[in-house]
């Protein structure tokens, strides 16, 4: 077998394998920066739900809107699925999560601070996980064909 074929007749398995490896989406900076600063956004309006919730509207709905928008970014990023399900449940007002909690602040007018304290450690643990997963998510193709350069 003339050295090129065996070359190829190793790398051409090599890249398939490695790109079908691949079941999540790359590492995407904004994705992540936009994570996080929503979790800041989220939490600092979240403590505010111990006083009536109707001096916060347009803050509600600032926040909600940058949600979002995170969320369609997410949405339409190739093999993303396990992240956008992630956001789903922490915007769904149907969940114990952001959605589910602002639902209720606004149901209730105002909250128990004992129980803003507790859902926002639950909800900034939710922003985490997307976060870490975004952080750890497997570098792309071509950063994986390089490191075996």
């Amino acid at each position: 077998m003339k050295p090129v074929k065996r070359f190829t007749g190793i790398l051409l398995p090599l890249l398939f394998l490695l790109n079908s490896c691949v079941s999540t989406a790359s590492f995407d900076q904004y994705a992540y920066a936009q994570t996080t600063a929503a979790k800041v956004e989220a939490i600092d309006l979240m403590s505010n739900a111990t006083q009536n919730v109707s001096g916060f509207t347009n803050q509600i709905r600032d926040v909600d809107l940058k949600l979002k928008k995170i969320y369609e970014y997410e949405k339409n990023r190739p093999k993303n699925e396990i992240t956008v399900k992630m956001w789903e449940l922490l915007l769904d007002p149907e969940k114990r999560l952001y959605g589910g909690f602002i639902k209720r602040w606004q149901t209730d007018s105002t909250l128990s601070k004992t129980f803003v304290d507790e859902a926002k450690k639950l909800i900034g643990s939710g922003f985490d996980k997307v976060a870490e997963l975004e952080s750890k998510k497997i570098p792309r193709n071509e950063d994986a064909i390089k490191s075996f350069q």
